[in-house]
């Protein structure tokens, strides 16, 4: 580690994922819309965290905006990270991925796209952008 300062803009992007397990063992994976990076393909669902919240508190509000659900009684669990290699293009990008058993309301596509439920098998087979595929392995490792 060295004792150089970063600039904001070199920080990577910190992003937070929700890993939703339903009560029949099939979790939730969201399909990006026509138009966005990584169209077409299958992703935990989840955003940004903004630079004046903690990850758990942008996972609670993300999954409100993109799904419709509350789930701030719900004890997120980290199940796993990706990150992008320090040789990729673009923007570094980090995830933090939680493991989610509860929340209120039924979760929709709110943002475009399509959402679906899947067995673990058949969540990894799905199509996913690069880190969602690392995420995916390690969630299912340890289910």
């Amino acid at each position: 580690m060295t004792g150089k300062k970063t600039d904001t803009a070199e920080r990577p992007m910190l992003v937070v994922a929700a890993a939703l397990c339903g009560e029949d063992g099939r979790w939730l994976m969201h399909r990006r819309p026509a138009g966005k990076h990584h169209a077409g393909l299958w992703e935990f669902p989840g955003g940004k965290v903004e630079l004046s919240e903690i990850p758990v508190e942008a996972l609670f509000r993300e999954l409100h905006e993109e799904l419709g659900i509350d789930c701030r009684e719900a004890a997120p669990e980290p199940v796993g990270f990706a990150e992008t290699a320090p040789h990729d293009t673009g923007p570094a990008i980090v995830i933090l991925l939680y493991r989610i058993r509860s929340w209120h309301g039924e979760p929709q596509a709110l943002e475009g796209g399509q959402i679906d439920w899947f067995t673990p098998a058949d969540a990894l087979a799905l199509p996913k952008p690069p880190l969602d595929v690392l995420l995916a392995d390690q969630l299912f490792q340890k289910h």
